[in-house]
Formats: structure tokens, sequence, C-alpha cells
């Protein structure tokens, strides 16, 4: 258990460098679970009879350590069954959201005095119940959010991740750096910054909320968590495992509510320094505004950390192998019912290749089985909630009418059980068509056509956004080509364009694909940092005298 912090602690420079030394071991990615085991597969399906024995538990809001009630409620279902309830959770109105803000910066002095050695040893604490817990864990996003088991898993591992490689991170930037002079003692340090909104999505409802989370507290930030309302319940057993590590009080603050209610009230405090935003555009640039609208009462100009989304693209070069494209393809587009940020909803295909690709696509994406994501079959199940299934439906209409169908699945009567959407493909779209332009966020995807590479390059190129694109090929010189001119902030060749890992493939875009640097990198927690330079000269005349303890004449 991390030790309590010490109040003479000075700020900035508290972890030595044999101290940093001592950790300084290559980072390693939690290892997912191999299902294809008999033991895991029973595993999980344990944890997943376990937390059913739990479904309908209620959750309360946590401020400064304790317990709070409120009047209004979210009532999260079952995305795969929606008659069932899988929890309650209080829901957090403004009064709640300015107690959370007063004590998050209450809260904050001590916790930047706080040894970044202790602040690391808290999130490693928090990864090791994650481990206990992880079956658990994972059980509860499949009934809250509707992730099939290797999602739900692969989910958590993720977490897990955020929180060993942001505590090694931060070690590392605790030391400061010399850059010293004849006469002249130069370093550079880090400072907190101050009060973070973490604001998160549900579509990784333990990953991204641990990540900023994590982010914003080993640098020293206390932190008010608002996680999405399709994902409270999820976010209260991450509140729950902070809580067992032994978080100070007003730390790590639980604020589950409805984001058009609290959102504004936490994006405008004059007291908050700091917004981690994943989300929609729309969100996303409303955030940036309202944060831009500088209060006089603030100290100083917020910095927003935004990550919003995507119109990804895979390229199939007239030479890929197209057996592996078909196979990235699929996983990358229909993966989680397309509800990534990462998602692949647009693929440009070579003409040489076109109807090839097309027929082998439809085949494959046939084969895979729309269903409950609690069974251990299910390729593709159900997405978040009644809003998004209709949402995408909308896009499908446009899809039958504009391009030409070549898949329409029909889930049948599963879609009177839960939010249903079966994988749709459309051929011959138009570049400029809303499928081809627009975020959908759900399983459907958009082919087009290219007559050379030059052109499909420019297609993938051609939108808002700038997240991640892929590129299928065994051409050495067109590969070079894609590193050099494809315009997304992850690049991936021949292979799937999701399932970015920590470290490994530090994870965001740009254009209207973000603001700020990568989650996952070795640059992204500068961003919840001050950096500062101390020059001292060191030929100053003479010392200072001892206290005399004689009067003065």
């Amino acid at each position: 258990m991390p030790r309590a912090a010490r109040k003479d602690s000075l700020p900035d420079q508290n972890t030595s460098p044999e101290a940093t030394n001592r950790f300084a071991l290559p980072f390693q990615n939690e290892p997912h679970t191999d299902f294809s085991r008999k033991e895991n597969r029973e595993a999980f399906q344990t944890a997943l009879d376990d937390v059913a024995s739990q479904l309908g538990s209620e959750f309360p809001v946590v401020i400064e350590g304790k317990s709070t009630e409120s009047l209004n409620k979210i009532v999260s279902v079952n995305t795969s069954h929606r008659k069932q309830t899988v929890g309650t959770v209080a829901s957090a109105m403004t009064e709640h959201a300015e107690q959370a803000i007063a004590a998050a910066r209450r809260s904050f002095d001590a916790w930047r005095l706080t040894p970044a050695e202790q602040r690391a040893e808290y999130l490693e604490v928090m990864a090791a119940e994650m481990r206990n817990r992880r079956f658990e864990l994972a059980a509860w996003e499949v009934y809250e959010c509707g992730k099939p088991w290797a999602d739900a898993d692969g989910d958590v591992a993720e977490a897990i991740d955020f929180l060993v490689y942001y505590a090694q991170q931060m070690r590392d930037l605790a030391v400061p750096v010399q850059a010293d002079y004849p006469g002249e003692e130069n370093s550079h340090v880090y400072r907190s910054r101050g009060v973070c909104v973490v604001i998160a999505p549900w579509n990784f409802p333990l990953a991204i909320l641990t990540g900023m989370t994590a982010a914003a507290l080993v640098s020293g930030n206390t932190v008010i968590m608002k996680p999405a309302e399709q994902s409270s319940v999820v976010a209260a057993q991450l509140m729950s495992i902070a809580r067992d590590a032994g978080l100070p009080r007003g730390v790590l603050n639980y604020l589950p509510g409805i984001g058009e209610e609290i959102g504004p009230v936490l994006v405008g405090s004059p007291d908050v320094d700091i917004i981690a935003f994943t989300g929609s555009r729309n969100v996303g640039l409303a955030i940036n505004k309202l944060a831009a609208d500088t209060d006089p009462r603030q100290s100083g100009v917020k910095r927003v950390i935004a990550e919003m989304g995507g119109k990804n693209a895979i390229i199939v070069d007239e030479d890929a192998d197209l057996d592996e494209a078909v196979q990235g393809v699929l996983q990358s587009a229909f993966g989680y019912s397309g509800q990534k940020c990462s998602a692949c909803s647009r693929v440009i295909v070579h003409a040489a290749c076109y109807e090839a690709f097309l027929t082998r696509l439809q085949r494959a994406t046939e084969s895979l089985k729309v269903g409950p994501a609690e069974e251990p079959g299910t390729s593709v199940g159900p997405v978040i909630d009644k809003e998004a299934a209709e949402r995408i439906k909308d896009y499908i209409e446009i899809g039958k009418a504009e391009c030409r169908t070549v898949l329409a699945t029909d889930v049948g009567k599963l879609a009177n059980e839960g939010f249903y959407v079966g994988p749709h493909i459309f051929a011959d779209v138009d570049t400029q068509s809303r499928i081809a332009q627009q975020e959908i966020f759900g399983p459907v995807v958009a082919v087009m056509k290219a007559d050379n590479i030059d052109r499909a390059f420019a297609i993938l190129n051609n939108t808002e956004y700038a997240l991640t694109g892929g590129f299928y090929s065994r051409s050495p010189k067109n590969l070079q080509r894609a590193r050099r001119e494809l315009q997304v902030g992850n690049l991936y060749l021949n292979r799937p364009i999701t399932g970015a890992l920590v470290h490994r493939h530090p994870f965001g875009g740009y254009r209207y694909s973000g603001i700020g640097s990568k989650a996952g990198g070795r640059d992204y927690l500068l961003q919840f940092l001050i950096p500062v330079t101390v020059s001292e000269n060191t030929l100053r005349r003479g010392f200072a005298p001892p206290p005399s303890d004689e009067p003065e004449e």
C-alpha cells in the first residue's frame, strides 16, 4: 500500500535518479486471454455468472471519498437484452458538480506535493487489483456495453497497460534534467497543472477512462471523473478500485450524470485547469469553445485534450494479398459492431481487384455470428442503445438509396431483444456521399473503386478527419509512399487498423480527429504538466551570516 504523502516534500523534484533506475524495466503489454483454452472459457463464464447475480445494484456519486445520493437516476440497461437492468446509478446534479470541483481543488496542494514515486505506486496497486478482477471487470462490460468476450477482455488489459505505463513514464519525468554551466546550475522540472475533468466515452468504458484518469493522477493533478451515461456502472468499478488502493480523499471524484446538465458546469468552472475528453466531434468542439471562453476568475488558460473520432479507410492495392486484406477489413470494420473511433468505415480498392475483393468480403462477413455479447461464439454484438441503432439504420437507408448493396444482414428476432444492427456493405460509393464522409459509428462499410494508387491516396486523405488508416500492398515503393503521403495519426500497413496497444502504438489523430498528443505514448503525460526552468548563480559572494541571539546595538 502506498505510503501517506509527506507534507514536507519538495514539489516536482521528489524522485532521485537512483530511485528511477530501480524501475527502469522494459514495458510489457498485458497479454490478452486465449479463449481457445477450455480453462479460460470456463473461468470467464464463471465471472459472467457471478456478475449476473449482481445486476440491478445501485451506485452512488462519490465526492471526497463519501458516497452521495441524488434524486435523479441513470438506469443502465443490458444492450443485448434491453429489458434487463445492469444497475441504477445516481445522476449528479449541478450542486454535485460544484462540490466535486471544490473537493478536487482542496486536495490539489497535498496531492501535487506527494512524491511522484508514491503517485506511481498508487497506479500500480490499481493495476494489480485489475489483474485480480480481470474477468469480473470484463463481464461488467459484456452486460453494460455489449462487448463480446475478446473485446471486453482486451479493454481491461489496455486499462492495466495505461496504469503501468504511465507510472513508469512519471518516474522518468520526475527526474530533473540538468544543463549546468560554469558558475550556474540549471534544471528543467515539471509541475502539476491543477484540477482535471475527465469526460470519457462508453465504447472503451474502462480503458479510456482509466487512461485519462491515470495520466492526470500520476502527474499530480486531482480529478473529477465523468463517465458516459451508458457505461457508468463500469466506471463505478474503477472508482471502487481507486478507493481500495487508498487514494487520498478528494484526489479522485466519481461524478456520473447527464452530460448536457453537468458538462457545462465542469468545463466552464474557473477552478478547472484541464479537460481530458474522448467522444464525438461535436461535443469535443463545444468543450474546446467553452474552455477557451476565459473567466476573469480563473488563474490561467485551460488545457483541452480531446480525441474526437474519425472516418477511417483501408486501401487495397492491386497486388495485395486479398485473403489478408479481407480479414483485416473484417476485423477493423465489424469488431465491436464498428463502434471504435479507429474502426474502418471506408475501403478503397484498386480497380484491378475490386470485384474479387468485394466477393470475398461479402462471403467472409456472412460468416460472422450476430448475437448477445455474453455468448462466446458472438462475433457482432448489439450497438450501445436505441438512439445509436436508429442513427445507424438511417445511414443504411441512405446507402440503399444511393449505392449498390452488397450485403444487408437481417438480425431477425434479435431486433426485439436488444439494440442489434447487422453488418452492411455498400459498393460503388461516391467519395463525397454522406456514408463516405460522415462518421457512422456502426457496422456499415462503404467500398469505393480507385483506378490507381494516386487516386486511392487522394480519396483516403479527402476527409475532415485524420485518425487511422491502412494499406494492404506487396509493393515496397507503394508502402514507402503510404508512409509519406497518407494523412492519418496512426498508419497500419498490411494489418488491421484497430487494436492499438499502449507504448507499441501510441494512439491519436489530428484535423478534426483530435487536440493534443497520443494516448499511450511517451509524450502524453506532458499535457498534464507545466515545464519549469530553475537557474541558480553559484558564484554568489559570501554566505548569509548565522543567526545571532545577541540583540543589535
